[in-house]
């Protein structure tokens, strides 16, 4: 690897061997997805053409899952809205910023993209690896997300035609190819990875559903039974200044979503007179938090000292029982509980609900070993998620040094 002089551009400094063009010059097909009226849910069959979605290319290849397939004769009816191996699909409406290429040895030799979506193949100047990992850049993605309208829902006005006079930097044939093929590589480790941490999730879920089938020993109680103390929290008047940005952790929905089972930290903070003024009040550490309104049913272990919204429900358990296998237990029937809430005209739980949940449970020791099973199992994955995250951080790096030639390959 070698450093290079550089050049001054429209689009930054690039490698003086590198070129700038723009996009309608190594486009050689172009064109956009079907009409909404052209397939129609009756249009559906169990095999033959998949029909592509979102998660499809929500990568930097195309993630081979489909739920939806046309006819091979519907298709053809389509015409160019059918993608084929070598093409690129993009996102012009909705999650703006989506482009994934189909490898040579997909699945399938041909595709239906979305009316969402758009194709397209480019000529022998630029491998079309190299065109979709530049635009998974950061600088590839703010030059499609500066293109969006800002109203409504997000969308590339006349996607073709925009598209076609975004300018991208080019590299020699030879270093594309190396640096496709080192970013390449990197995400085949990250999809091992993520493989790997799904695979690991479905064998803990099997485990745990195994585990917590009750045994003739075992007992149940309501769960507002179970407690010494079972109380939701409250919000500071927003419009008083002096009430947020204090020294007393907040908790809101977004931070158990992001931290899962333990709660080390908050993102808002509040002030002891917005703790006084309001309804929320100190949890203990070790409390369960249990979430009523917009994502039901989420729970956590909180190992700081916090105060919550009324959004969550905090629950001190009685110490006869193991709080790791009350929050595996509590996890495990959230399904149950979305399906309850998805029934009603209600969309949110309340306390009364939630004390009436009833908790099945063996005696202490077994509830121990229980979570001890399914803890050692989290930590496992954790770990991975960990090695996950500092995988895509180093390919983030390698793509900010290799597309912007600060790095060389050559």
């Amino acid at each position: 690897m070698v450093k290079t002089k550089f050049i001054q551009t429209d689009i930054g400094l690039i490698p003086q061997d590198w070129e700038v063009k723009e996009m309608l010059e190594i486009i050689s097909e172009i064109s956009m997805g079907p009409f909404g009226s052209d397939i129609k849910v009756s249009n559906f069959v169990n095999k033959g053409v998949p029909v592509l979605n979102g998660y499809n290319i929500s990568g930097i290849k195309l993630k081979e899952r489909y739920s939806n397939f046309v006819t091979v004769e519907k298709a053809k009816s389509l015409k160019k809205a059918v993608a084929k191996r070598g093409d690129i699909i993009v996102t012009h409406r909705g999650t703006i910023g989506q482009m994934a290429y189909i490898p040579e040895d997909s699945s399938f030799e041909e595709y239906v993209i979305s009316q969402s979506q758009f194709r397209f193949s480019t000529n022998k100047m630029v491998l079309y690896e190299f065109v979709v990992l530049f635009f998974h850049s950061d600088k590839g993605q703010n030059i499609i997300l500066e293109s969006k309208g800002h109203t409504g829902v997000p969308a590339i006005a006349q996607a073709t035609t925009t598209f076609k006079k975004f300018q991208i930097p080019i590299p020699p044939l030879s270093e594309q190819l190396a640096i496709s093929k080192v970013l390449s590589d990197t995400n085949i480790w990250i999809e091992s990875l993520e493989k790997l941490i799904f695979k690991k999730q479905l064998i803990k879920q099997s485990v745990m559903q195994k585990l917590l089938i009750p045994k003739e020993n075992w007992e149940v109680r309501k769960l507002g039974e179970m407690v010494t103390l079972i109380k939701s929290g409250g919000t500071p008047l927003s419009s008083i200044r002096e009430y947020y940005n204090g020294e007393i952790p907040f908790l809101s929905i977004s931070d158990m979503t992001e931290q899962g089972k333990y709660l080390n930290s908050t993102s808002n903070y509040i002030s002891q007179k917005g703790l006084d003024n309001s309804a929320s009040w100190l949890v203990p550490v070790d409390s369960i938090i249990y979430s009523m309104y917009a994502s039901v049913g989420l729970v956590s272990i909180n190992k700081i000292e916090l105060a919550t919204s009324q959004a969550v429900l905090n629950i001190i358990f009685k110490k006869e029982y193991d709080l790791e296998y009350l929050y595996y237990y509590l996890t495990s029937i959230r399904e149950d509980i979305l399906k309850y809430v998805g029934e009603g005209t209600q969309k949110n739980l309340n306390a009364q609900a939630i004390k009436d949940f009833d908790i099945l449970f063996p005696k202490k020791d077994e509830q121990t070993y229980i979570a001890k099973i399914l803890s050692d199992m989290d930590t496992e994955i954790e770990a991975l998620k960990g090695k996950l995250v500092k995988a895509n951080q180093i390919k983030q790096g390698l793509m900010q040094e290799l597309l912007t030639g600060r790095i060389r390959l050559i």
